[in-house]
Parts: C-alpha cells; sequence; structure tokens
C-alpha cells in the first residue's frame, strides 16, 4: 500500500533506519542493499528533534480525507497503553498527519479557549491514535480512542478533533442499546425483534408514519421498565409474538393498583400504537382496555429558610439557578439549553415568551456573568450555564449538575410547585394567570388553584402581584 507520496510503509521505514547515517540520501539509494523488516511499534531509528516537524502545516486546513485501503496484519493485537510510555507512542505517528491534525487542535483550541495543558494533552491523545495506526491515513475508530483513559487523556476532546478533521469513525453502540438488549434477554426472538422496532422508533424519532419525535432516555427507560412486567409475563404464557396478544391478555397483567395500571397501560398502549402504525402487529389490544389515570397528589409548598439559603449561596451560579426556578418556575431542561443570548435587556426569553426577570433574579444574574467571565474569559460556549467541562466545548450542562447544585432539600420540581402555589395564593386562585405566566396547560394550573379552599379574609388578603417579584 502507498501513502500520498506513492511510497510503501517499509521504503518509509528503510528511511527512517538510515537517516542518520546518510542523512542526505533519497529513498532509492536507502533501499538499495535491502530492507529490514520489523515487528510493529518495536522499530527504533532516527527521529526528528523535539519541537519540530518536518512538514510544517498550513495555518488553515479543510477536512483530510481519510484513505480507504487497510494495511493486513499477522495478527491483532489488543491496544493497551498501560505497559508503554505515551510519549514514544505519540512520536511515532506519521509526520505529515500529525502536522495536518494540529491545525484542527489548534482551531478549537483558540476558539473554546484552552489553556496550554490541555492542548498538551489532547495534541498527545491524536498523536498517539496515528501512532497506533497500522494503515497511516485511515480513519480512527470510537472504540480505540477509548484506551487513552488509561493515561488520563481527554477522549471527548481527541474524538472533536477527529471528527473535525473528518478522521472519525463512530463505532459506538448507544449506552441504552446495550442497556435494552440486558432487559429484554429471554424474550421470545420475535418479541424482541418487536420491541427492538419499538425503541428504535421512540429513541431515534421518525418522519415517516408514525411520525414521532426522540423521546429522552429516561422516557424509553421509564416506558421499557413499566412494560417488562407484562412482557415477561406473556412469554412465560408461551407467547412468542406481540401479534399473539388480544384483550384478555392485556387485562391479565394489568395490576389492581391504580399508579402501577395507569404506568403500565400508559407503556402498552405506546407500544402497540406504533408497532400497529407500522403495521409489524395488526391491532391495538390496549385500545379497548380502560387504564385510569391516577389522581396526582396535593401539591406541597417548601420551607422558605431552605430557599432563602440557596438565593444566598456565596456560590453565585446556585444562587442564579434557584432564582430562575424560584421566580420564574424555569424548567431543568430550559436551564440546560438557557442561552447567552435568550436574556436581553432585562428579559428572559423562553420560545415564544418574553418575562421580565425580577429584581433579585437580576441581581444574581449580573453577579454570576462575572463569575462566568472571571473564570473562563476565553470559552465560546453560547450557553448561560457552564462548567469546568462544558467551558471547553458547546456542549450544555446535565440534569445532574443542577440536582447537585441545587443540595439535598431542593430540586427543580419541588422550587416550580412553590411558586406556582405562591402565585396561585396571591392572585386567589387565578387559573388564567398561572397559564399565561408560566405557560400551564389549564388542567395543571387547575391542580395548583384547587389548593385555595376559601377565599381569605379582607384583613389577609393578598397582594395583587406575588410577592416571589419582591424578592426574599
Amino acid at each position: 500500500m502507498l501513502d500520498l507520496d506513492s511510497v510503501c510503509r517499509l521504503c518509509r521505514k528503510q528511511a527512517a533506519l538510515v537517516r542518520g547515517a546518510r542523512a542526505q540520501a533519497n529513498l532509492e539509494e536507502t533501499s538499495r542493499d535491502g530492507q529490514q523488516l520489523f515487528v510493529a511499534d518495536l522499530f527504533s531509528g532516527h527521529r526528528p528533534p523535539q519541537g519540530r516537524r518536518p512538514h510544517p502545516a498550513p495555518e488553515r486546513a479543510g477536512p483530510l480525507k481519510p484513505v480507504t485501503y487497510r494495511q493486513l496484519v499477522l495478527f491483532e493485537m489488543t491496544r493497551t497503553l498501560r505497559h508503554r510510555g505515551m510519549h514514544g507512542l505519540a512520536q511515532a505517528a506519521d509526520p505529515r498527519l500529525a502536522a495536518a491534525l494540529d491545525v484542527f487542535t489548534r482551531q478549537r483550541a483558540t476558539r473554546y479557549g484552552w489553556k496550554h495543558e490541555m492542548i498538551w494533552k489532547v495534541r498527545t491523545g491524536v498523536n498517539i491514535m496515528l501512532g497506533f495506526q497500522d494503515t497511516p491515513g485511515v480513519a480512527i475508530t470510537a472504540s480505540d480512542v477509548a484506551v487513552l483513559s488509561e493515561v488520563n487523556l481527554p477522549i471527548r476532546r481527541v474524538l472533536e478533533v477527529l471528527d473535525d478533521a473528518d478522521m472519525l469513525e463512530d463505532d459506538r453502540v448507544p449506552a441504552v442499546a446495550s442497556w435494552l438488549d440486558r432487559q429484554i434477554t429471554g424474550l421470545p426472538t420475535a418479541m424482541s425483534d418487536e420491541v427492538r422496532a419499538w425503541f428504535q422508533i421512540m429513541f431515534g424519532g421518525s418522519t415517516t408514519t408514525p411520525r414521532q419525535r426522540p423521546r429522552t432516555v429516561t422516557t424509553v427507560k421509564l416506558y421499557l421498565g413499566w412494560m417488562q412486567p407484562a412482557l415477561a409475563a406473556w412469554a412465560q404464557a408461551g407467547k412468542a409474538s406481540l401479534r399473539e396478544i388480544c384483550v384478555q391478555d392485556v387485562k391479565d397483567v394489568l395490576d389492581d393498583d391504580p399508579l402501577r395500571r395507569a404506568q403500565t397501560g400508559q407503556a402498552l398502549r405506546s407500544l402497540f400504537r406504533l408497532l400497529k402504525a407500522r403495521r409489524i402487529v395488526f391491532r391495538n389490544p390496549v385500545a379497548q382496555v380502560k387504564t385510569d389515570q391516577p389522581s396526582p397528589g396535593t401539591p406541597m409548598p417548601l420551607n422558605p429558610d431552605d430557599i432563602k439559603e440557596a438565593l444566598n449561596s456565596p456560590d453565585p451560579t446556585r444562587a442564579l439557578v434557584t432564582a430562575l426556578i424560584a421566580f420564574h418556575g424555569v424548567t431543568s431542561l430550559q436551564l440546560q439549553h438557557l442561552l447567552l443570548t435568550d436574556i436581553q435587556d432585562g428579559r428572559l426569553t423562553l420560545g415564544d415568551r418574553s418575562i421580565p426577570l425580577a429584581e433579585p433574579a437580576r441581581q444574581r444574574l449580573s453577579t454570576y456573568l462575572d463569575h462566568r467571565a472571571l473564570h473562563w474569559p476565553d470559552t465560546a460556549n453560547p450557553h448561560l450555564f457552564i462548567h469546568f467541562r462544558t467551558a471547553n466545548n458547546d456542549g450544555h450542562v446535565g440534569y445532574r449538575w443542577i440536582f447537585l447544585l441545587l443540595g439535598p432539600k431542593l430540586n427543580t420540581r419541588k422550587l416550580r410547585t412553590d411558586r406556582y402555589l405562591d402565585e396561585a395564593r396571591a392572585t386567589n386562585g387565578d387559573t388564567r394567570r398561572l397559564t399565561d405566566l408560566f405557560g400551564l396547560s389549564f388542567q395543571a394550573a387547575q391542580r395548583y388553584t384547587d389548593t385555595i379552599t376559601a377565599p381569605p379574609t379582607p384583613d389577609t388578603a393578598p397582594p395583587t402581584q406575588s410577592s416571589r417579584t419582591q424578592g426574599p
């Protein structure tokens, strides 16, 4: 196999072996007396001085074009860095490819404000993967990059650089797909294939009938967990496929507990609806079975001291997150995807709603922005909330980060519930006010206004505007 200069790998290695004695010799002269075979990764020849590259890369470059051929190997070896030095393997990288990929490393470093230590780690990780290549110039698989975890190099950043250069072959299997395989182990083959078809529509979405937006991993796991006892019961009863399920089979697996009955019915309804629309099954037996929805519990307020403690936290991030939820009922998903441009002129934009920020929220926003600029002055991440991981890319924070930030006594759901109850009391149960202010449906808003059992007396009448808009 020939490289970009029409030279085979063996000739290139032979030239590197004798380059010290005859530095000016060309490839024909170095191979005149024969060629020395070598075992992969054990070749030791002349290397250029540290800090110099034989082929300087241009300042800007477009995506590379990976080679399509593969170099045959005598035997497969497990990739590992536990018993070898990573610096030597990084220096074994093809110098032309290393120089070309370094352009993408520097471009991403400039864009996201990487520090020198991060740049060095990413460059070393990229060069290690190039040094591992049996065929120089071939696309690097994402599963191979996982070996960098053995030496604590940033796998995600290396993957981003390789993807920018079009040198990445993403062969990773989503964790939820592996989880699915474990959950349906033991089901008949036909039934397992039908559940996988439902999973592909739910997780990946569909632009054809049945049209479906992708659902989150949490939703998919909940649905499969709710339907799993029913699937196991049908398999144990001798059912080989969901096509054999009738109305009576559905009734037999429904629990007497109202909550479990509703959850199982909701999951099975989704399963059969999507499979019937794809014509994988011929009927939807759940459509003829009534699975009542359980009545939601009575919403309860939080301890005001816990909210005040979080609002006055010395951590500017925690104080702002608490303020946005406690004053404006922002959801966890909205917090994760909130952009810097969504807050302008003291107004918060959420979808088609423009909300004037309460004065306490404005104060905490100003403090947080100063904190953000001090710790990550060069970041190009467009999201409002970032941390030390997301500051180096354009990703958003996760739900777990928000959960840990608020602490054990608070969470987004409880804070929103407390805010809705506060507004319901301040407006004497005005359902329309809650729907306009927070974007709730009428049914959801009614759940909070129903807590107002009796109108207040004139002496204790609440103000026309919620006290939350004035701050603690």
